[in-house]
């Protein structure tokens, strides 16, 4: 550890003693990954957004069993689907053809599967109740009111933005810090708005520009798999760096078989951005279902995560015959740099990595 890291601000806000915080990945990320994580002086993090409140709840305990160190908890922010029956039958209709594959039929309807937290009242009263350390939000912000309900328990927040703009918006509503999620990191984009153009920012080039516009802390993520981008992620202005992709291998996460062989393997190295598995633009290795979506006849993808509902139907109907390529199977671009360890293997790793990093900017600068 260096003294720099040492004595970063957002360290002490959060309870923790390393500039590592792992990124919350709803169905990869564990209680037992999130608790080693914490147990090791970084943040853990558990993904929630596809839970209902009272799993989430379990999720919570689950993992307090497992340490007394801070975690956090995220949840998704997206508006609320608008349903639109032509769009999602022809969405069904056009991947038709792929279920015949496996023997297999389309569902009769998609649906929204899960509740944005704007209007999750339960999952709100969970959190009040369980006060867990931090709370984070994906896609946006819940209402200003939800905001100081949860400052008002003591919980710490966390926003992830994708521009300047969605930061400004971080920093209005009186969050602890922005995670800047920049175009190469794994899982779906942090877009307020689909609609609106994304400027693709890069990790680096947004960390650089958060940290000179704002006060509130920075967390660079995206792309950051080893203890030297920390390091980089550091010197740009960040007080820590969110690392998903990095723990993806783990032993604790919850992924499947053929995510494992893939991250590990030579899909690592291709990583695309596609909204045709789940609604909502994403980065994903290559795979099938990748693939599928950049064909020229693809029809307009339902909204999110109604077409996730699809995509993880088609899903289960080719893992059932031992095809995993129509996973999401999420990603950041430095993916081939994965490894496969233990959470808190994977720490100490990534803190002496860190600390040779320093050493050897700080021997430049001198």
């Amino acid at each position: 550890m260096t003294s720099r890291s040492a004595n970063l601000p957002l360290l002490k806000l959060l309870g923790i003693s390393k500039p590592i915080i792992q990124a919350p990945m709803a169905g990869v990320s564990t209680p037992a990954l999130a608790a080693a994580v914490s147990n090791a002086g970084g943040l853990g993090s558990l993904g929630v957004g596809a839970m209902k409140a009272e799993a989430a709840r379990k999720a919570i305990r689950d993992t307090r069993a497992l340490t007394d160190a801070p975690f956090n908890i995220n949840v998704f922010c997206h508006a609320p689907a608008q349903a639109d029956a032509a769009v999602e039958q022809t969405w069904l209709d056009w991947l038709r053809p792929q279920f015949a594959k496996f023997n297999a039929t389309p569902p009769d309807k998609i649906t929204e599967i899960y509740t944005s937290f704007v209007e999750d009242k339960a999952m709100l009263e969970v959190f009040l109740e369980e006060k867990p350390a931090v709370v984070s939000f994906h896609f946006g912000l819940p209402p200003q009111s939800v905001i100081e309900a949860l400052r008002a328990a003591g919980i710490r927040l966390l926003a992830s933005a994708t521009n300047l703009q969605e930061a400004q918006i971080v920093v209005d509503a009186g969050v602890d810090a922005i995670v800047a999620q920049g175009i190469e990191a794994g899982g779906h984009r942090g877009m307020f708005d689909t609609a609106a153009f994304d400027e693709s920012i890069g990790t680096f080039a947004l960390t650089r520009l958060l940290a000179c516009k704002f006060d509130l802390p920075v967390i660079a993520s995206g792309g950051i798999m080893d203890g030297a981008g920390i390091a980089a992620a550091l010197a740009l202005g960040a007080q820590a760096a969110q690392l998903g992709t990095a723990f993806v291998p783990c032993l604790e996460t919850a992924i499947d078989d053929g995510y494992r062989r893939a991250i590990l393997g030579d899909p690592a190295y291709h990583t695309t951005l596609t909204a045709a598995i789940s609604g909502r633009p994403a980065r994903s290795m290559v795979n099938r279902f990748t693939t599928l979506g950049r064909q020229a006849d693809a029809p307009p993808t339902p909204l999110y995560p109604i077409a996730y509902d699809a995509g993880k139907a088609l899903h289960g109907a080719a893992k059932a015959q031992g095809e995993f390529g129509y996973g999401a199977q999420w990603a950041g671009q430095a993916a081939a740099l994965a490894r496969e360890l233990p959470a808190a293997g994977l720490m100490a790793r990534l803190e002496q990595e860190l600390a040779e990093a320093s050493r050897g900017l700080q021997a430049f600068a001198s």
